[in-house]
């Protein structure tokens, strides 16, 4: 078998971070081939390179169809046979500066701690309102106390404990440390929305005709 006819295996994630604007293919791929010598020519092989950013810009994306990626492959090695393990359709993202302002990172903790606190707080308020928490816990300790209850009981300390660990546990998040290894709900939603938002730039390059594709 001569070295054109080698097969190499390709693997791209739907979304890759590159740092630097000179692209080339082992910046965003997995690749392996029987052919070390190929192998290393390939992953050099330059896929892309992004345009200077200006100072109010600090991220650009490029979104590519894999068969541009087989077509630039085929210019060097024409006879080779490319498998692709990945995605279809991929976004190049481009980060100009990856080390974020301190300050402002957390500026932007501060302001979303607030908002999750007091949302959460009056989410919380309103839902026993609605329900009449006050009236019923006032009804259960009458039933089992046969009296009166004088204010603040054992119920209403019961019902915060209890309230705070059920959050806890359902989150698995404590600071940072997680209860489980298992992901949580954040995560888990953080990364539909990543998915969703992915799909979206890509089926609107497409229809667009923005997207880096073969002729």
């Amino acid at each position: 078998m001569s070295v054109n006819d080698e097969t190499i295996y390709i693997k791209i994630e739907r979304n890759v971070l590159v740092y630097g604007r000179r692209v080339v293919l082992g910046d965003i791929a997995s690749l392996t081939c029987s052919n070390e010598a190929m192998l290393r020519q390939v992953k050099q092989k330059k896929i892309y390179s992004f345009r200077d950013l200006d100072e109010k810009k600090n991220v650009e994306r490029a979104i590519f169809s894999i068969l541009k990626v087989v077509e630039l492959i085929h210019e060097d090695y024409p006879n080779a046979e490319i498998q692709n393990e990945g995605e279809a359709d991929f976004i190049i993202e481009y980060i100009k500066d990856p080390k974020p302002n301190v300050w402002v990172t957390y500026l932007k903790i501060a302001i979303l701690s607030l908002v999750m606190f007091f949302g959460g707080a009056f989410t919380i308020m309103s839902f026993n309102n609605d329900i009449g928490i006050t009236e019923l816990f006032g009804k259960f300790y009458v039933q089992v106390m046969g009296e009166e209850s004088g204010g603040f009981t054992e119920l209403e300390i019961s019902y915060c404990i209890g309230l705070s660990i059920g959050i806890l546990v359902f989150f698995n998040h404590f600071g940072k440390k997680k209860i489980t290894p298992d992901p949580t709900p954040i995560q888990v939603q953080l990364r539909k929305y990543e998915q969703d938002v992915d799909d979206i730039y890509i089926e609107n390059s497409g229809r667009g005709g923005k997207e880096i594709d073969v002729d």
